[in-house]
């Protein structure tokens, strides 16, 4: 691949314009300093602020990673919901270990997050799911996700015979193969971009049920 395509290294005065980001707080939460950054990112980020790459592994240790949306900050976790057989799904139930990655562009913030992952309740399944809107829990409902697929076209026609039984009513069941995942973190990194790559780095470590211990990181 030609190095032409991609964007040129900042000159130093392209660095000195930008001038320097505030320096991330010293704190002892991590979840308030999270949201106070989504919220940021909400407010500049053109769509999907609770976009995040999620890595698993598959049963040979080979690391996979996709974008997913986090749809739940409760519990002390990070939730998400999936086709509970996808790739994702398998993946994690043979290794209910991973790591996300949170990348604001806008706000030139990340936040990575590593943790175990475990099944939310179907309850909690349920009331997600019931807020989705009709034609997407159809989809879903239609949906091998991850499989192989004939063509596009079987996939429209399962979709079609979806709708035909449930129309786009409230009562659109999830289907068994539906589910979420939290990931419960034992480590948060919050970093944010300085000008000539002097950047800020804030690790979290979990030392018990109670309380995080901090870190500065070298950029």
């Amino acid at each position: 691949m030609s190095s032409s395509i991609l964007p040129p290294t900042p000159s130093a005065a392209e660095y000195a314009a930008s001038g320097d980001r505030p320096l991330i707080p010293d704190t002892a939460d991590p979840f308030a300093l999270f949201e106070a950054w989504m919220a940021d990112a909400r407010a500049a980020e053109p769509n999907d602020a609770n976009a995040m790459s999620l890595a698993t592994v598959d049963g040979d240790g080979r690391p996979d990673v996709r974008i997913v949306l986090l749809k739940g900050l409760e519990g002390g976790g990070f939730t998400f919901f999936t086709n509970l057989e996808s790739a994702k799904g398998v993946q994690l139930a043979g290794q209910p270990q991973a790591a996300l990655c949170f990348h604001w562009k806008s706000v030139r913030r990340q936040v990575r997050i590593r943790g175990s992952v475990t099944r939310v309740t179907d309850a909690e399944a349920d009331a997600y799911f019931a807020t989705r809107a009709a034609q997407s829990r159809i989809s879903a409902i239609a949906s091998d996700q991850s499989r192989p697929m004939a063509s596009r076209a079987t996939y429209e026609q399962r979709v079609a015979e979806v709708s035909t039984i449930y129309g786009d009513g409230p009562d659109i069941p999830r289907p068994h193969f539906w589910g979420g995942y939290r990931l419960t973190p034992t480590e948060i990194e919050f970093w944010q971009d300085q000008a000539f790559r002097m950047h800020d780095r804030l690790k979290f470590c979990r030392k018990d049920s109670e309380g995080w211990a901090t870190v500065r990181l070298y950029p």
